[in-house]
């Protein structure tokens, strides 16, 4: 009975118990779900003599083998050791089945199942968390001391120092999505290859890209209820050689933000107020669109875009070939979303 939280996850996964046999990770930050199921996955398999091999499963491999991730967990290798199955949450890998699984007791394999974001009641959330032999990670977006860990390793690990003018300005513009911050300072330190220091020009011309404008007009379209922008906008930037991923992602920090901002005022705090304690802190180019949709949606309604925007994020990495129909879907569903809420 293990319900780990967001900040205490990468303690946790240092230290794997044989005692566990089954993880859930989940949250509204999709790119730290999958980093963090994979590193359980990784860590599980490290305790075993040779490690083991991981098994990747999802909905489209049970279409036709309806029984094959029990039967995957229920067998043990010819040559010892434990199993260990990534799964993705889904249509068929849903509660019931993993109620069959989990609930009677320890597995022979390992489980890690990556899920959206869960609320404590959700039955697959709370069935990992009251299983003596199971534990349920927390994954929420990075601030504060995580956010600037991950820069000072990603810095580190590039062979590279940065400037702490450049490093101030670099924790400001991250933050919402592990996947998508630590691309976006691979990306800088690619941009400063052969040298030893990144600098804040660097930083300026780099993570503060035009591409986002064209990303922040999609954005905006589908918060403001403007499904016909939205989706042109879309094109735009998919046909310039945007990914349909960082849309996903861009969606997903900008209903995480309006949440934020709503639920302070929901405890007595003015707009203007909640969007100033933002971090990293708004756009002064985005305050008066971020207003208008604040007093547009309430928290029901966010919550509910919140679940849709990490049910796509999942969809979209399980069928990479249809991501961009995927996130078409998905705004005009917010943007008629945005329409009710008025």
């Amino acid at each position: 009975m293990v319900a780990i939280k967001s900040h205490e996850a990468e303690r946790f996964l240092k230290s794997p118990s044989r005692e566990i046999s089954a993880v859930l990770t989940y949250g509204t930050d999709a790119g730290l779900v999958s980093e963090r199921a994979r590193a359980a996955a990784k860590a599980w398999a490290g305790l075993e003599d040779p490690p083991s091999e991981i098994t990747r499963l999802d909905d489209a491999d049970l279409e036709s083998e309806p029984d094959r991730l029990s039967i995957e967990l229920m067998t043990v290798p010819m040559f010892g050791g434990r199993k260990v199955i990534l799964a993705g949450a889904g249509r068929r890998i849903n509660a019931p089945l993993l109620k069959e699984l989990v609930e009677p007791g320890p597995l022979p394999g390992v489980l890690i199942v990556e899920a959206g974001n869960l609320k404590p009641t959700d039955k697959i959330r709370s069935l990992f968390e009251k299983a003596k032999h199971a534990a349920a990670i927390a994954c929420f977006p990075d601030e504060g001391r995580d956010l600037a860990t991950l820069i000072d390793d990603e810095i580190k690990a590039a062979k590279m120092t940065i400037a702490p003018e450049a490093r101030g300005l670099l924790l400001a513009q991250l933050g919402a999505d592990r996947a998508l911050s630590r691309g976006e300072i691979a990306k800088l330190a690619l941009y400063c290859s052969g040298r030893k220091r990144i600098e804040l020009t660097d930083v300026e011309a780099i993570v503060s890209d035009a591409s986002e404008l064209g990303v922040d007009r999609i954005v905006n379209a589908a918060a403001g209820g403007e499904p016909g922008v939205a989706v042109k906008e879309l094109s735009r930037a998919l046909n310039s050689g945007e990914s349909a991923q960082l849309v996903i992602i861009s969606l997903q920090r900008h209903f995480m933000r309006l949440h934020r901002i709503q639920a302070d005022v929901a405890n007595g705090r003015s707009i203007t107020d909640a969007m100033k304690s933002l971090r990293p802190p708004l756009h002064f180019k985005q305050k008066d669109a971020v207003t208008a949709q604040v007093r547009k949606w309430p928290l029901s309604h966010l919550n509910r875009a919140l679940e849709e925007i990490a049910k796509a994020a999942r969809n979209s990495r399980q069928t990479g070939s249809r991501e961009d129909l995927i996130t078409e879907s998905l705004l005009l569903g917010l943007a008629q979303l945005a329409r009710l809420s008025r």
